[in-house]
């Protein structure tokens, strides 16, 4: 049996769903759980990167990394980028990154930024980067 209370509630429900995209107020697709994901593209490029300091370069090479957050992600060719470090081994840094494709990736590979923190590696990290190149894989019909 439907009560006066829940039908109300039911109409409130139904008038916000269908009211909603007409008071839309600029929020972000991202917004709400699991939304970001939806501009994934089966198939996109990733890439999980790591790097390790040398022996007591682990602040030095934070300092030059840190900001390739802000950079990349000011990337319009970027979808994903973060940064992490390993909180048991300070100076461990894992990289993980979405483009479209990989003309992006290398595109971004290219960027000036991108070459001066290179180049600053052979000081601080051991061994330069190691690169691991994937493909995100989304279930059928996403």
């Amino acid at each position: 049996m439907i009560t006066p209370m829940r039908l109300r509630t039911s109409l409130v429900l139904l008038v916000g769903l269908f009211a909603a995209p007409a008071f839309h107020t600029g929020a972000s697709a991202q917004e709400g759980p699991g939304q970001g994901y939806r501009k994934i593209a089966n198939g996109a490029y990733s890439v999980v990167a790591e790097v390790r300091a040398k022996p007591g370069k682990e602040a030095e090479l934070r300092a030059i990394t840190l900001p390739l957050i802000d950079l990349v992600r000011g990337d319009p060719a970027n979808l994903i980028y973060f940064l992490q470090e390993n909180r048991e081994k300070p100076g461990h840094f894992i990289f993980y990154e979405i483009f479209a494709n990989e003309a992006d990736f290398e595109a971004h590979n290219a960027m000036p930024y991108v070459q001066e923190w290179f180049a600053k590696l052979p000081d601080l990290a051991e061994g330069g980067v190691t690169v691991m190149r994937m493909q995100v894989l989304t279930p059928p019909g996403n």
